[in-house]
């Protein structure tokens, strides 16, 4: 019998190879327009011209054009036909949004989790907020005799603890004023910070580092570092935080707070945010 002949489009017959070159090719051209996507979202212009991209990507402008023009046809990019230069499209956006819709960030950081508690051999939380509130929603224990534990679903106001404050000093100037001016603040016990006017300075100092600690401000005994998870417009969706026994987590607190960090950094990067400045921020000790 005969050996079959690869055919191509209309039961043309495929040269011996055709069929791999073929392949190779298209996989060179998605990787080109992968490379050329990404250039448009870490580009600091909001449109770019096609010697820009040619010379940023080490591309010729022939191959800039083709890649753009099969970009242009999903609405993947878009062409100002004044400037002659390009922009990310509708198309783009709606892969952003799409990406968004299907994040659950419990599911997203519980891994983290578990590598932050090995890591830091304490316990590591995930919290929500919600409205002006929080609340634990998963944590991972280490294996040791004396842990911390928290109780998921129990709600705390944002006020109080290393995970509330890493939310409250993270939400816009107006909401942050209102809920500090809706009533006397309620101290969950004697360290439990309830000045206004105190309460205030500490928040601009854990939005200036990045991070928030506490020493039994929420529960007596207890210490922890929290940092937000931010979104792409920076808005804090969750916290994470590591806490344990004060007495034993003063000693370990920095190294708990550079893995925390770690942590908190590739969160918020799956979740779209980058800004290196807050990232270096985050990182000062103060």
């Amino acid at each position: 019998m005969a050996p079959r002949t690869a055919e191509g489009r209309g039961g043309i017959p495929l040269r011996p190879g055709h069929s791999a070159e073929v392949s190779s090719a298209t996989v060179a051209t998605v990787e080109r327009a992968a490379d050329l996507l990404t250039y448009f979202v870490e580009a600091d212009a909001p449109d770019l011209g096609v010697t820009e991209i040619a010379e940023g990507l080490g591309l010729s402008k022939a191959a800039v054009h083709r890649v753009l023009s099969s970009l242009r046809s999903s609405d993947l990019i878009e062409l100002n036909e004044e400037t002659h230069r390009y922009a990310l499209g509708v198309g783009a956006m709606r892969l952003g949004l799409a990406y968004l819709r299907r994040i659950d960030i419990r599911r997203m950081a519980h891994p983290e989790l578990v590598a932050l508690s090995r890591l830091t051999g304490e316990t590591a939380t995930l919290s929500i907020r919600t409205g002006m509130s929080r609340a634990y929603v998963d944590q991972v224990t280490p294996a040791r005799e004396v842990i911390m534990s928290v109780g998921l679903g129990e709600s705390f106001p944002l006020h109080a603890g290393g995970s509330s404050k890493a939310f409250l000093a993270f939400l816009p100037h107006e909401e942050i004023e209102d809920y500090l001016t809706s009533g006397p603040l309620e101290a969950l016990t004697s360290a439990t910070v309830v000045d206004p006017v105190a309460l205030r300075e500490e928040l601009d100092a854990i939005r200036a580092r990045g991070w928030a600690r506490s020493n039994g401000e929420r529960k007596g005994g207890a210490a922890s570092v929290a940092a937000p998870v931010l979104n792409h417009l920076g808005a804090p969706i969750a916290a994470v935080s590591v806490c344990g026994p004060s007495e034993r987590f003063l000693e370990e607190f920095e190294e708990c707070r550079v893995a925390l960090l770690d942590v908190t950094a590739r969160l918020s990067l799956r979740l779209g945010w980058q800004s290196d400045a807050a990232s270096a921020a985050s990182r000062r000790v103060v």
